[in-house]
Formats: C-alpha cells, sequence, structure tokens
C-alpha cells in the first residue's frame, strides 16, 4: 500500500500567512536571499509572530519543504488512484503526476533540492535530514509500485526510475532542454520493459 501523506500540525492563521508567504518568496528568490524581515513583512505580520510559529528560519525553511512536500504527494496520489492495478502503467503515473505538477508548481525545479544546493550539508542543519526523508520516500515509493508491478529487480529498477524523476527535475529547473519528464517517462517505459 502506498504510504499516505504525512499529517502536518495545524497552523494558526498568523502562521499560515508567514508560511505562504516564505513558500513563494523561498520558491522564487531562494533561501539565503529572502529575509525574516521580508517574509514578515509580506505576510503582513512581526518578526516577534514569525519566531513565535517557527522558532527560527531554518525552522520555516522545513515548514517550508513539508507543506510543499505534502501538496506534491497529495497531487501524485489522487494520480495514482486514477491508475489502481498495479503494473507499469501505474509506475508511470508516477512521471504522469510530474508532468503536470512540474508545470504548474515547479518551473524552477525541485524545492528540496534547490535547499540542499543552498544550506549543503552543515552538520545540524534540519534542512538537510528533511530532503532526504523526501528523496528516500520517492525511492521507496517506486520500489512498492515495481514490486506491485511484478517487476524481476524491484529494488535496482526503482534506483534506475528515482534516477530518471531526479535527472527530469533538475533538468526542468536548469531549463536544458524542454519536456524532461515525458522523455524521463519514455525512458521508464523502456527500463520497466527490460
Amino acid at each position: 500500500m502506498v504510504t499516505p501523506v504525512p499529517e502536518l500540525a495545524p497552523l494558526t492563521p498568523g502562521a499560515r500567512r508567514v508560511l505562504d508567504a516564505a513558500s513563494r518568496l523561498f520558491y522564487e528568490r531562494g533561501i539565503h536571499a529572502v529575509g525574516v524581515d521580508t517574509i514578515a513583512e509580506a505576510a503582513g505580520v512581526t518578526k516577534k509572530t514569525l519566531y513565535d510559529r517557527f522558532g527560527s528560519k531554518e525552522a520555516l525553511v522545513v515548514a517550508y519543504l513539508q507543506h510543499r512536500d505534502a501538496r506534491w504527494r497529495e497531487d501524485l496520489l489522487a494520480t495514482l488512484a486514477r491508475t489502481p492495478d498495479p503494473g507499469p502503467e501505474r509506475v508511470l503515473a508516477v512521471f504522469d503526476a510530474a508532468i503536470a505538477w512540474s508545470s504548474i508548481n515547479s518551473p524552477k525545479g525541485c524545492s528540496a533540492v534547490n535547499a540542499r544546493a543552498e544550506v549543503g550539508g552543515r552538520d545540524g542543519n534540519p534542512v538537510l535530514p528533511e530532503v532526504m526523508r523526501e528523496k528516500a520516500w520517492l525511492l521507496d515509493l517506486f520500489g512498492e509500485l515495481c514490486r506491485e508491478a511484478g517487476v524481476a529487480d524491484p529494488e535496482r529498477t526503482a534506483e534506475s526510475l528515482t534516477l530518471l524523476y531526479e535527472g527530469a527535475i533538475v533538468t526542468v529547473g536548469m531549463g536544458t532542454f524542454p519536456r524532461p519528464f515525458e522523455r524521463a517517462r519514455e525512458l521508464a517505459r523502456l527500463v520497466l520493459g527490460a
């Protein structure tokens, strides 16, 4: 069974405004380029409210990544629900969801990959474990879908599909060539048929 979307703590109206403003600004401008003053102003709250609700900028970045990931998972799980029977088409539905999602929500690529690139591997930074959790979930999802589909080597195939997916989302952000998820889906079909 596909892992459901994790439950996130409810937000107060002020926290929701802070998170919405931070999410937009972090994705559009980058984490380091956006200060808490800018976020508080965009949210119509004081810096004290921001810190009272989230504690730190790093915690706000983690909340941004978690909420964005939850939205993506909800969208992906809805796509998978429309292809309920195990098999290659259900595995490929992950790429179908990514095609639709990235064109609307991710013109600059993956928020988690972008955040990882900005924060690096600094010890103690809570962003890195969040990014790793999101990426591990995708690998596990591909593994689960491949096992359901009866793929001969589901773990290795899941790794290959994850490489295709991650390469496509980075290519979206870089604008290297058009329609990278469509190309990744074509290659995923070949991987699944091998």
